[in-house]
């Protein structure tokens, strides 16, 4: 998503706090997902929910005679809640639409303790789309028709997957709003992460890390930076040797192949 200025950031955090009431996070999740479409094909609409200057009880009852009967009523009254509140711009009032969608459903994935399996699922699902230059083109292809493109992704996943897994991915491929499929992926599962409030470590190694070692390399990481880490691990046969590990922006590089690259810049300097 991207980043909100302060009075959408101020709806949003609002809305979330509204959001933790709902009884139903999975139906509210879909529901704000087919909001999140509608408001992307509808510029008008979404104009005229954004729109300051208009009496916000007049915002409030275009949403609920547009979704009465046809959304939750906790997911109607949700959306009536942001449209009162003050965005910044029609695109962050989807923005933040699409974040409460996210939410939901990742709240959904915590209550029934899949949080990490969802998590764990998305990045790979990301490392698979990023091996294959044609498959992140198709799916990342705005001009695509999008059933076409739910089709190709239905085959990757069905089946292997949890459904909220699904789900997300899905929104992303139907609705990308200008992120590519891996760009997004990533972002979902840092966001999965982010809800265990952990931080992320982007581990690349030469082979496949054992259980023990991923467990020993987790606990130095904690030490590092004094909170939880998830380890999201991938193998790249051409690091020679060692590890490279990037958490946020800094990274470590213990790989040989890093090691090399180091050297042939201090010997051409």
């Amino acid at each position: 998503m991207t980043l909100l200025h302060a009075a959408s950031r101020e709806a949003l955090a609002s809305a979330e706090l509204k959001l933790l009431d709902a009884s139903d996070f999975g139906t509210v999740g879909d529901d704000l997902f087919a909001v999140v479409g509608l408001f992307t094909r509808e510029a008008g609409l979404r104009r005229a929910l954004a729109d300051a200057s208009a009496d916000p009880e007049r915002r409030t009852g275009l949403v609920r005679s547009l979704f009465a009967g046809k959304l939750a009523d906790e997911s109607v009254e949700l959306l009536a809640a942001v449209v009162a509140s003050r965005w910044s711009s029609p695109r962050e009032l989807v923005d933040g639409v699409e974040s409460l969608a996210r939410t939901a459903l990742l709240v959904n994935a915590e209550r029934a303790g899949k949080l990490d399996t969802v998590e764990d699922e998305l990045f790979r699902l990301g490392r698979i789309v990023a091996a294959d230059g044609e498959l992140e083109r198709l799916l990342s292809d705005s001009a695509a028709p999008v059933e076409g493109k739910l089709t190709l992704l239905s085959s990757l996943v069905a089946s292997k997957v949890d459904a909220i897994t699904a789900k997300l991915a899905e929104a992303l491929v139907a609705y990308p709003r200008g992120r590519r499929a891996v760009e997004g992926l990533e972002e979902l599962a840092d966001l999965a992460a982010k809800r265990r409030e952990r931080s992320v470590a982007h581990v690349t190694s030469v082979v496949a890390l054992t259980e023990q070692q991923q467990e020993r390399l987790a606990a130095t990481l904690q030490r590092i930076y004094s909170r939880p880490i998830a380890l999201h691990v991938e193998v790249d046969p051409e690091l020679l040797g060692g590890l490279v590990v990037k958490v946020g922006d800094e990274i470590i590089d213990g790989s040989a192949a890093g090691r090399i690259d180091a050297l042939r810049r201090r010997l051409a300097g």
